[in-house]
């Protein structure tokens, strides 16, 4: 008996082995025909099963030694099947490209690819974002020329949206936020953007109405998704402003996969266009990876991870400001003394983890921490002259100053130091009901340990007569009378501040499709809600603030021969106070802030069309944002500087338009306009343009090629916007200085020689191993106009007056371009 068990275990152990031995495997990677993942396709040979994940990915075992036939299926797109014998246990990779599945709604086409048209998202090719040339070219440079998004300074990532500051932007990378530095007062000291335009899949942008599983920020959402490798690949890209080098590979057995990419750059060609002489080379360096591991067809993980350092070594020498009018052309000439050295270095690390309980329910887990340390120090004594210039021409001193107006000095201090820490740790949930439902949910913790010494000063003084600071309100009529008054800096901020800060917030939202009659419509409804208590040293701890924002998507296609889609959005939006908004004028943080709060209306109409048998697209949004518990500010450069008292309201209105499609076969190219109006009322004193009141803006985007000589590309990005108000002196009382800057007029071309890339073949042996290989020239500033920042404001004893003199940017600067891809 015995033995008869021992030899019924050894046959089914053996017929265990000839089954198991039997199964082969197939593995790959699902893409759409723009090159993006496809997640939730079915994936089936008979009644076996799986689906992708979010990165496309999908392993299934299925019958070896026989021919079987996979089906490849998703209701977005046409169902592809493959067949396939395989060997016993082998392992075969096949990456299929799906095409949109095109219903026909009468006359209409609705394509599978209609997900972020439904939600008014702007997607950006990665293409278009290496391509286009820029003083600072990455993604923000493309940003800036949609509708509704502004920004005066090529040197800095920073922009404007529909009459919101740089603060109130959210940036997420694979679903990440990631932050900005905090002590930048100047874009020079910004150097690279957080993004590596290299390691970029997909980039989705909303101007405003966005949902509620994005962040408590006011004005838009940059939604950034890194490539997950399918093979080996590398790109190299140098120019005289830098270079950048990006590697990525898969594992072999399909599970592991990394993208790293290092960043170096150099900004002198730039800013030594500009008018003061300097000593100047700010360097900026960074590493970043993304490491995904597939550890089951249930669970995938992530990570993130970058390290930044910022190095601003400056020692301006001279300057000549030529301003005024062409009868009586004035010249502001400065002669400098001393340095300024900043230091920023950042550490960002984030896992992530995907369980996918079945193809519709997932979870997604988060932990991320950001450490940032950064420096300010300077020490810069300026000795001006401003006087008339000699406009005679044929004159031996034509273009000097000939007679002075006033002489003075002023000496800038600072002794800044700041070292923050944030972390984040954040589940989110999908649950699909049924075809027409979907839920999504999240909760996130976050904690903020940021401590900061601030000491800056200013001493001013006209031909030996000290200027006190403007508050004190003493006399000052020198030099016919003495001065009696304090000895005080013009200005003169000290403050330490160690604070802490933990917040809870989190969101509910539910998608639904439905049908009204043969129209169909979309509603996503949803509400968050944000929690947060300030704790600093040496002031009283704040409350416990709380904030609800319910928010709304509707989206209408009717079944009309043309393929247009209405949408209208909007709802309660609140931005709960960073560090920087805790801070006052006199650098003390106050504890009870509240969080701006702003209802939202946006109304879109999205007509896609065919013009000369190409594809073409019209988007057009009016908005309205009403804002309470404004906490107003002034903006010097980039810097920013809150008076954090919750003392004004504000509104925002405009309408933006942008036309984009193929002007030139094969290329996308775009035209948007804007325009906007906004205004606030600080403590009943009226309304006033608020500092990002630009009124009208116009952005090209276009890309063409020679068709005698296709390897020759033509790409140009123009940018007009009208003068914001601003270029007040530091400080100053808003209401006392309703000036704007002149109009900000910007043009960059490149052209590029391409030597192989998908279109163009080339059977060169050393171009083999390439699949493109480029060399081009661009052009900042093309027709070299004079745009202004800020204003430096000199001040003449004798005549009580003032004088803006504006702060240029940078001028026409060549730049030469290397490109090339495995």
């Amino acid at each position: 008996m015995q033995l008869k068990k021992i030899f019924l275990l050894l046959v089914f152990s053996l017929l265990s082995v000839v089954a198991v031995a039997q199964k082969a495997r197939i593995k790959g990677v699902i893409l759409d025909e723009f090159q993006n993942p496809i997640e939730n396709v079915g994936v089936a040979v008979g009644d076996a099963g799986t689906v992708t994940n979010s990165t496309g990915f999908f392993i299934l075992e299925i019958p070896a030694g026989k021919k079987v036939t996979v089906v490849f299926s998703h209701v977005s797109f046409k169902n592809y099947k493959v067949s396939v014998t395989l060997k016993p246990n082998e392992d075969f990779e096949f990456n299929p490209v799906l095409n949109a599945r095109v219903e026909e709604i009468g006359e209409v086409v609705v394509t599978g690819n209609s997900k972020k048209r439904i939600e008014g998202v702007t997607t950006i090719d990665p293409v278009v974002i290496r391509t286009i040339p820029g003083a600072n070219a990455g993604i923000e440079n493309i940003i800036k020329t949609l509708p509704g998004v502004y920004s005066n300074n090529e040197l800095s990532t920073s922009y404007a949206v529909r009459g919101g500051n740089y603060d109130e932007n959210l940036v997420y990378v694979n679903e990440i936020e990631v932050y900005r530095p905090f002590l930048i007062r100047s874009g020079q000291q910004e150097g690279l953007s957080f993004t590596n335009t290299d390691m970029v899949q997909n980039v989705d942008f909303s101007a405003g109405g966005f949902q509620s599983k994005y962040g408590d920020k006011l004005s838009s959402v940059l939604d950034i998704t890194y490539r997950n490798p399918r093979k080996f690949g590398a790109s190299l890209e140098a120019s005289l402003l830098g270079g950048s080098l990006t590697v990525e590979g898969i594992s072999k057995n399909q599970k592991w996969t990394n993208i790293t990419g290092v960043r170096y750059r150099d900004n002198s060609l730039l800013v030594n266009s500009q008018e003061t002489e300097t000593n100047f080379r700010p360097t900026f360096f960074d590493v970043q990876t993304l490491l995904n591991f597939n550890a089951s067809t249930k669970w995938q993980y992530s990570f993130l991870g970058n390290i930044s350092q910022n190095r601003y070594n400056y020692e301006p020498l001279t300057r000549q400001t030529n301003f005024g009018t062409i009868d009586e052309p004035i010249a502001l000439v400065v002669y400098y003394e001393g340095q300024e050295k900043d230091k920023y270095l950042t550490l960002f690390g984030a896992g992530k983890a995907v369980f996918e309980y079945n193809e519709k329910n997932k979870l997604k887990f988060f932990l991320s921490g950001y450490h940032t340390q950064e420096q300010e120090y300077y020490d810069i004594l300026a000795q001006y002259r401003l006087g008339e210039v000699d406009a005679n021409i044929g004159s031996e001193t034509f273009g000097d100053v000939v007679y002075s107006r006033g002489i003075g000095s002023q000496l800038n201090h600072a002794r800044n130091d700041l070292d923050a820490l944030i972390v984040n740790a954040e589940v989110k949930g999908f649950h699909e009901v049924n075809k027409e439902l979907q839920i999504e949910w999240g909760g996130k913790f976050t904690m903020e340990d940021i401590r900061d010494r601030l000491v800056e000063w200013e001493v001013i003084d006209s031909a030996g007569f000290s200027l006190p600071k403007p508050d004190l309100n003493y006399q000052n009529d020198q030099p016919y009378n003495a001065y009696v008054g304090p000895l005080a800096p013009y200005q003169n901020v000290r403050a330490t501040n160690y604070t802490r800060i933990n917040r809870l917030s989190g969101y509910a939202q539910m998608n639904y499709r439905g049908k009204i009659g043969a129209h169909d419509y979309w509603l996503n409804a949803g509400i968050r809600a944000h929690q947060w208590q300030v704790d600093a040293d040496g002031v009283p701890k704040g409350d416990s603030q709380i904030t609800f924002s319910p928010r709304v998507q509707f989206a209408f296609k009717p079944d009309w021969e043309k393929d247009i889609l209405f949408r209208i959005s909007g709802g309660l939006y609140h931005q709960p106070p960073f560090y920087r908004e805790l801070r006052d004028y006199d650098g003390v943080v106050q504890t009870n802030v509240k969080a701006q709060q702003s209802f939202h209306l946006v109304l879109s109409n999205d007509y896609s069309f065919k013009m000369w048998q190409r594809p073409f697209k019209l988007v057009s949004e009016a908005y309205y944002k009403n804002i309470t518990d404004v906490n107003t500010y002034t903006i010097d450069n980039v810097q920013i500087r809150y008076r954090a008292n919750n003392e004004a309201e504000a509104y925002a209105y405009g309408f933006d338009a942008r036309l984009n499609g193929e002007f030139v076969p094969g290329t996308e190219s775009w035209f948007s306009f804007g325009y906007l109006k906004t205004e606030e009322n600080q403590d009943g004193k009226g309304f006033i343009a608020r500092p990002t009141d630009q009124r009208l803006k116009f952005g090209i985007l276009f890309q063409d090629y020679m068709p005698n000589i296709p390897n020759l590309r033509l790409y140009l990005n123009l940018v007009y916007n009208t003068g914001l108000p601003g270029g007040s002196p530091s400080y100053a009382d808003p209401y006392n200085y309703q000036m704007r800057l002149k109009d900000y007029r910007r043009a960059d071309v490149g052209f590029s020689y391409v030597l192989k890339d998908e279109k163009i073949k080339s059977e060169k042996s050393w171009l083999k191993p390439f699949t493109d290989f480029s060399l081009g020239l661009e052009i900042f500033n093309l027709f070299n106009n004079q745009n202004a920042i800020t204003n430096t404001w000199v001040r003449d004893v004798y005549t009580k007056s003032q004088y803006g003199v504006p702060n240029y940017m940078t001028t026409r600067v060549f730049n030469l371009k290397l490109i090339a891809r495995l």
